[in-house]
Parts: structure tokens; C-alpha cells; sequence
């Protein structure tokens, strides 16, 4: 996997795979960061990826992210030809919409991630 955070950037993460492509770097997969704060719109991240996928025919992954868990998941899980294979969280214990309180207890943004398996991982 080839992780660059460049969530929302099309040129930039254009520009900079084809540059690794130039100098010969192999990859099977294409991980990306996405936090709005950094990297644009939920469109821009759609829109992205849909570009990635269909450019360059790689799997793709959101390799780290926190916000908007839901929309996140549904991007890539809806990516042409099946080539969204999953996201994983970063940091779940302190950042955006943790997961866990500073107790440690669970809350309800873990209870997502059983929807997020029923909707995109039963299928498969």
C-alpha cells in the first residue's frame, strides 16, 4: 500500500502517484488520509477516489480518518467495480468523534461500526 494524505486532492494525489509510478515504486493499493479540516469537502473525497480507482485501477483504502464516519464508509464502499476495500480509524481515543471516553468507556460511535459491518461487510 501506498498511504499519502491527500483525502480530497485530486492534483496533488495525481501528481504525486504518477511520480512514484515514474521512479518505479510498487503498489497494489491506494491509502489515503481524510479529515475535512485538511482535505476538502466529503465530495472532493468522492470525487478523488472515484478518480484514483478509474486512473489508475487500484484498490483503494481510507487508511486513517475519524469524522464523518458514516459518509466516509459509504464513499468507499459505493467506489466503481467493487475497488473501495475499507477504512480504518486513526487514533480512537482522542481525536474528533473518539470512540471511547477518557474513562475509557465505549460510547456510541462504536456501536456504529456493527451498522458500518451489516451494510458493507455481510455482503462480500
Amino acid at each position: 500500500m501506498l498511504h499519502i494524505a491527500l483525502g480530497g486532492q485530486n492534483d496533488e494525489s495525481v501528481f504525486f502517484l504518477n511520480n512514484m509510478l515514474a521512479r518505479g515504486v510498487h503498489f497494489d493499493v491506494i491509502g489515503l488520509s481524510y479529515y475535512p479540516k485538511w482535505h476538502g469537502s466529503l465530495d472532493d473525497l468522492r470525487n478523488n477516489l472515484t478518480d484514483l480507482v478509474q486512473r489508475y485501477g487500484k484498490d483503494v483504502v481510507v487508511v486513517e480518518y475519524s469524522a464523518r464516519k458514516e459518509a466516509v464508509n459509504n464513499i468507499v464502499f459505493h467506489l466503481p467495480n467493487g475497488k473501495g476495500k475499507g477504512t480504518f480509524i486513526w487514533e480512537p481515543l482522542n481525536t474528533w468523534e473518539a470512540l471511547f471516553d477518557k474513562e475509557g468507556h465505549s460510547n456510541q460511535y462504536l456501536l456504529l461500526y456493527d451498522t458500518l459491518h451489516n451494510l458493507y461487510l455481510m455482503k462480500h
